[in-house]
């Protein structure tokens, strides 16, 4: 038993001898995962969605900047990659010189995977030959899918094919990718957090607005079943966005139109049918806004009571009477 003890010690000591210059990867955090990232050729857009049997994984893999690129770092993930590999691409270096000189320069390269892509859909990645089985990429036009701890060698193939062959936004198209990676066998440890992040192909210079879309779940039994549903909400609430929109610019058939979309998506969602029901009343069409009132009202008593207060700041621009018709829905 004590040599055993012994011969164990020795390896460990072995084992972390390898890694002693550089910054331990036991402390960093081991996402390992499937990713993809992608541009698409008509919008400009560019996007990281992943999924892994890790808590929080968009919050160390994804990284992107509009104008830029974006970058996903995983398996024993060296978050610096993906703040460096934006800085790099902005210097003026191309993907796979940014992946070169990172990997380069990182003493635990051989455990990590990396991809980027630039603002020109130009894409590089990297497994190193430590990553743990089964692992690989495929670098293609706009993209590059990767994944680590696998099930098994279909994974990444799948999630090519699935990108390739997917008409859809840049989100939808990389979700696909995903889905198909999941249905192959994904990670070999099961599933657990999954994002998607989305950034413009050029800057305005708030980022606020440069960030499209950058959504996660964090811990869940069916993550990617997840996401699919929240994306569905975030495009529903566009509609809702464009509705807003259409009102401030006097366009009540637009705005009507949008509306009725984002309900359409998602019939039983109050918010949604409240303010719709305030945009009518306030152009004008109270009678049409009544029946929608009394549904929310019905559901949950305290849209009833947020309704006076609308009308103390200005938004909701009825006249005393026409209030309390509203309030007797």
């Amino acid at each position: 038993m004590q040599t055993r003890k012994i011969f164990i010690l020795l390896l460990a000591t072995l084992f972390l001898s390898e890694f002693s210059n550089s910054q331990t990867f036991f402390t960093q955090p081991l996402a390992h995962t499937f990713s993809i990232v992608a541009r698409d050729t008509v919008t400009g857009e560019m996007g990281v969605a992943v999924q892994s049997h890790w808590f929080s994984v968009g919050s160390v893999v994804s990284w992107g900047e509009a104008g830029v690129g974006v970058v996903a770092t995983q398996s024993f993930v060296n978050p610096s990659f993906g703040i460096k590999g934006l800085e790099l691409l902005k210097k003026g270096l191309t993907p796979q010189e940014a992946v070169d000189k990172l990997i380069a320069e990182d003493n635990a390269g051989d455990v990590r995977q990396l991809a980027i892509l630039d603002s020109k859909g130009r894409a590089a990645a990297w497994t190193g030959n430590k990553c743990i089985p089964e692992a690989g990429h495929i670098v293609g036009d706009n993209f590059s899918v990767q994944a680590n701890l696998m099930l098994n060698d279909k994974i990444w193939p799948a999630m090519a094919k699935a990108y390739k062959e997917t008409n859809a936004p840049l989100a939808e198209r990389m979700l696909a990718s995903l889905i198909a990676a999941q249905d192959a066998g994904g990670d070999i440890r099961g599933k657990q957090s999954a994002a998607i992040l989305v950034v413009k192909g050029t800057s305005t210079g708030k980022i606020w607005e440069d960030r499209v879309i950058d959504l996660r779940v964090e811990d869940n039994e069916e993550p990617l079943k997840e996401i699919e549903r929240i994306l569905k909400v975030y495009r529903a609430y566009e509609h809702m966005n464009a509705g807003d929109l259409a009102v401030e610019k006097n366009d009540m058939k637009k705005a009507m139109e949008e509306y009725n979309t984002a309900q359409k998506m998602f019939p039983d969602n109050e918010e949604m049918q409240f303010w719709t029901a305030v945009t009518l009343a306030n152009n004008g069409r109270l009678e049409d806004a009544l029946p929608i009132f009394k549904s929310v009202f019905t559901k949950n008593n305290n849209w009833k009571i947020l309704t006076p207060r609308l009308i103390k700041v200005g938004q909701l621009t009825v006249d005393e009477k026409e209030l309390n018709k509203i309030l007797e829905q």
